[in-house]
Formats: C-alpha cells, sequence, structure tokens
C-alpha cells in the first residue's frame, strides 16, 4: 500500500478519533477490550487506516490513558530489594 493521500488520512483519523469517543464514552481505558456498542466504529477504524498505523493509534491511546493516569495519581518508585 502505497501512502495515503491528505483526504485518506483525513478519513483515518476521523475514524479513529469515532472510535475513541466510544471508548470514552463506555469508560473503556484498555484497548484489548472492546464493548459491542464500538465494534462497527472499530472495524471502520481499521478499514480507514493502514494495519501499521492502527497498532500505532492503539499504542498511543493506551499511553495517553497512562500518562494522565500517572499526572493525577502520581507513583511510587520501585524499591531495591537489597
Amino acid at each position: 500500500m502505497s501512502f495515503p493521500d491528505k483526504h485518506q488520512r483525513k478519513t483515518c483519523w476521523d475514524a479513529r478519533d469515532k472510535f475513541w469517543e466510544c471508548l470514552d464514552e463506555h469508560n473503556i481505558k484498555d484497548n484489548s477490550d472492546h464493548p459491542k456498542a464500538c465494534a462497527e466504529f472499530r472495524k471502520l477504524f481499521e478499514n480507514s487506516c493502514p494495519p501499521k498505523w492502527v497498532s500505532h493509534f492503539d499504542r498511543k491511546r493506551d499511553y495517553n490513558i497512562f500518562k494522565v493516569q500517572m499526572q493525577k495519581e502520581g507513583f511510587e518508585p520501585i524499591k531495591d530489594a537489597a
């Protein structure tokens, strides 16, 4: 597959945003958990974007959620077992 043109990129990003909005509406934080209500949005997302982009965007959403959680809750450093 050649690199997506401007229209294809916009279609991909719009499909991604709709899928993410659906996940947010259902309070889904884990990308591996897809509610049935979002199945059509996921399918559209996967059909609108190159597979590498889908996996990249999935990881990006997971990281963004993790980053927000760390900013809100902080973290506890790992203690040495020595």
